[in-house]
């Protein structure tokens, strides 16, 4: 079997690349902050049959680079995939942010995958390995408001430029990732409104022309053509661009940030571990009521949203198999298993039909996630 390697695994596109990989039959090393969120990963993959180590380190600190490969090895015997998608933004004027907010995010974004290739180059050179480093469109389209973000993405991009150069004659694929504006919480957890809902591409779409890539090895992968497109053309009419991202904020999500720096006690210091993103926090298990006679069943809970079911297809046999007490859904991930490549109007269809189970008390809610309290 083939090992990915993915950091950032624990959300976003880490965490669809992890789940798609492990059912595409490659053994997963998945590396995050949230313990609580690689651990549901991981339970996913492993219901689902899969292989998967989970780990938590932050690769901001290069001193963890080691771990991390050595990980691989002893648990699945080499690296053969290491996709190098981990962020992190500190917002605020970049001019104000504190040391430990510029090393942070150069770490997490330069640094620390740096060092990770490094440290994998003898597993990558005898599998004849490939590179994936996650870059963005303000690397060449600068946004104010995100820190040293965009900066650090722009150094990301050119130096999967030099590691492919470099690495090439050795047997070993660099690509560069434009993912697009991506529909994950990244920037919500920063503050930030977020670009408007109609630009957004499912991380699900990007996992998968992730490893479809890792077949055609391409120097660099857009995953969303026409948006590369358009940062493109605005990279080359600068006087236009300024304008209409002063005229129309909006375009990119930045308004709503602060209009102070992040203080320095907020953003990870590279000297130590970073404290992992705050856990998803559902009520316990035992705390939910004993079933009532007043309680409403299923039927009663899906009947609001039966058309749009119907209309999208979505079974109700389906929706009953995901009801076991305990069990976290994600809900871009059930919309992937039902729909297999699930457009924006199926991914809302499952939303609202997990909402319809939270309002019935069947689930309790989280952002994007949902913890069973009781079964059908």
């Amino acid at each position: 079997m083939s090992v990915i390697v993915i950091t950032g695994a624990s959300s976003g596109i880490g965490r669809a690349l992890a789940l798609r990989a492990a059912r595409a039959g490659y053994d997963v090393v998945g590396i995050g902050r949230d313990r609580a969120a690689l651990d549901a990963v991981a339970a996913q993959v492993e219901r689902e049959r899969g292989r998967i180590v989970v780990a938590v380190f932050d690769v901001a600190d290069p001193a963890h680079a080691p771990a991390i490969v050595a990980l691989a090895r002893t648990t699945f015997g080499g690296i053969d995939v290491l996709v190098n998608n981990a962020g992190h933004v500190a917002v605020g004027p970049i001019s104000q942010q504190s040391d430990d907010a510029l090393r942070a995010q150069f770490g997490v974004h330069v640094i620390g995958p740096l060092a990770l290739v490094r440290e994998a180059l003898p597993l990558l050179r005898a599998s004849r390995g490939h590179v994936f480093m996650l870059g963005s469109g303000v690397a060449r389209i600068p946004i104010g408001g995100l820190g040293a973000y965009p900066a650090g993405k722009a150094a990301t991009r050119s130096a999967t430029t030099i590691l492919r150069r470099e690495l090439r004659p050795e047997g070993i694929a660099v690509t560069y990732v434009d993912p697009g504006v991506v529909d994950t919480a990244f920037m919500s957890r920063a503050g930030m409104a977020g670009a408007p809902s109609e630009l957004l591409a499912a991380p699900e779409d990007v996992a998968r022309k992730i490893l479809i890539a890792v077949g055609t090895r391409p120097p660099v992968l857009n995953a969303v053509p026409w948006q590369t497109a358009f940062v493109a053309l605005a990279e080359h009419l600068p006087g236009i661009t300024e304008t209409v991202l002063a005229r129309s904020p909006n375009l990119v999500g930045t308004q709503g940030s602060p209009a102070v720096p992040v203080p320095a006690a907020a953003a990870p210091a590279v000297a130590s571990p970073a404290p992992p993103d705050p856990p998803v926090t559902f009520p316990a298990a035992s705390a939910a009521p004993a079933r009532t006679s007043d309680e409403p069943t299923l039927d009663a809970a899906l009947e609001p949203v039966l058309r749009r079911m119907e209309r999208v297809r979505l079974r109700r046999e389906f929706v009953r198999e995901l009801l076991r007490k305990g069990d976290v859904l994600d809900a871009n991930e059930i919309a992937l298993r039902w729909a297999g490549m699930p457009n924006k109007n199926e991914r809302a269809a499952t939303a609202e039909v997990l909402d319809a189970l939270a309002s019935a008390g069947f689930l309790a809610r989280d952002g994007d996630l949902y913890r069973v309290l009781r079964e059908p």
